[in-house]
């Protein structure tokens, strides 16, 4: 499954958009991603994945290159999904399969994000929270936001300052960079048109990150927009699925 979670981490997916996406909890994503073959996973599962990447077998992820319209169709199917997924009525939060103490910490988070919100005036709290959001997304992806949290809750007294929770090596050193940088922004020590030139370069390597994450697999994209014209379709879906990806594979073997 190597190949899929490299796919999904590219595309942005984290595993909380798959379990809504999919309709089952982050564990049993965690399950299905352990599993030796995609063909081990429930057939509902698998024909919904499927779907959502737009491929019709599994090795058919290697040919993808992602461009902006494909990763816009993704970005909408998910959202479809977030748009029917209902807080209060979804048995998703029920809480039982927890621990106390995951309950616990659970509740308390959700209680200082709504008081977060409950008093936002000009939008700020809102952006706070979905950048929370966005970073729990990828904290399991990204090693280094782990150290992030551990750094801030050490030096906010709220831990010890010597618990290491995870790689104790790789937090000392991303403690102590942490350490240097913060101070030196709190005191103003940098050259203001260093920093510049160091967001300049920040800005160009996610623009590029972003530009070859959008143009991976145009040749692909262009097929299947080929196939759906000739097909007489405007867009692929579960009925039209079958028909599609056999055109798909005619209009490529023209080229052989």
């Amino acid at each position: 499954m190597n190949l899929l979670e490299d796919f999904l981490r590219e595309l942005g997916i984290s595993k909380v958009k798959l379990a809504k996406y999919l309709n089952v909890s982050r564990q049993m994503v965690y399950n299905y991603l352990e599993m030796k073959s995609i063909d081990e996973w429930p057939k509902d599962k698998k024909l919904k994945l499927f779907l959502l990447l737009d491929i019709q077998e599994y090795d058919d992820i290697k040919n993808i290159k992602p461009n902006n319209e494909y990763i816009s169709r993704l970005e909408k199917l998910i959202n479809e999904t977030d748009e029917d997924y209902n807080f209060s009525g979804s048995n998703k939060y029920d809480l039982k399969e927890l621990s106390k103490k995951q309950q616990k910490i659970l509740l308390e988070i959700v209680d200082l994000i709504k008081e977060l919100l409950s008093e936002d005036e000009n939008g700020s709290s809102y952006s706070t929270c979905k950048y929370l959001y966005n970073f729990l997304q990828v904290v399991d992806d990204v090693e280094e936001l782990k150290y992030i949290l551990a750094y801030f809750s050490k030096a906010n007294g709220f831990i010890p300052v010597n618990e290491f929770v995870y790689n104790e090596e790789n937090q000392i050193n991303f403690e102590s960079i942490m350490f240097q940088a913060i101070s030196l922004f709190n005191n103003g020590g940098a050259s203001k048109s260093k920093l510049l030139e160091a967001h300049k370069k920040f800005e160009a390597e996610i623009e590029q990150r972003q530009e070859e994450k959008l143009s991976r697999t145009q040749e692909l994209n262009t097929v299947k927009i080929q196939a759906l014209r000739e097909l007489g379709y405007t867009e692929l879906n579960e009925k039209n699925s079958t028909e599609v990806f056999e055109k798909i594979a005619e209009i490529q073997s023209r080229k052989i």
